[in-house]
């Protein structure tokens, strides 16, 4: 008679033993059968995947109607350094995101062609694992106002704070959805609006 050889996956995997004790015996052929390999593929694919994404920075993104001046304001005056594209971006991770919900009055009819690449936005370093992505689309305010507008509310209590430590001349308009102004080293009036969802 044959001894069948099997292995306990807290022994295969060094798992605490009270999780082993959860997980039947896997005999050590069908552990690395096909199957088993393909298993144990997935869940190294997985455990990877999980580890790349937890450790991919948070991104905000403000649309805003000039990419040149906003390139002044988060360069010049908040002083927000310049970031790297995140990896998970060269995958089209915002494409999806789409606009389809965003109201008609915040986007601009003709978008303006600036020096600015605007395919790729401006990206910047908010915090240690905050970045803001900067595009264009964003129409402008009244009183031909440069119109920076933002889904998420934390990012635009993030940009306050940075205005209120620079010092800047803001207005709080409104707290819900947040919406303040902000004038530039130009004198222009920049409008922060949060657009609820």
């Amino acid at each position: 008679m044959g001894l069948l050889l099997e292995l306990t996956t807290s022994n295969l995997f060094s798992l605490p033993p009270f999780l082993g004790a959860f997980l039947p015996p896997i005999p050590i052929d069908s552990l690395f059968s096909t199957q088993g390999i393909m298993v144990m593929l997935l869940v190294a694919y997985g455990g990877a995947m999980w580890m790349f994404l937890s450790s991919a920075p948070k991104v905000y993104t403000v649309m805003v109607s000039d990419l040149q001046v906003a390139q002044q304001f988060y360069e010049g005056l908040l002083d927000l350094p310049a970031a790297d594209v995140p990896l998970h971006y060269y995958y089209n991770y915002e494409q999806g995101m789409g606009a389809g919900g965003l109201d008609p009055m915040y986007m601009s009819v003709n978008p303006v062609a600036t020096g600015v690449n605007t395919a790729d936005g401006l990206w910047y370093q908010l915090k240690k694992n905050t970045q803001l992505h900067i595009i264009s689309g964003a129409n402008d305010g009244n009183g031909n106002r440069q119109r920076h507008v933002c889904f998420d509310r934390d990012c635009l209590e993030e940009l306050l704070l940075r205005v209120q430590s620079r010092r800047l001349k803001y207005k709080i308009r409104r707290d819900r959805p947040l919406n303040f102004l902000v004038k530039d080293i130009e004198q222009r009036t920049i409008e922060m609006a949060e657009v609820a969802n």
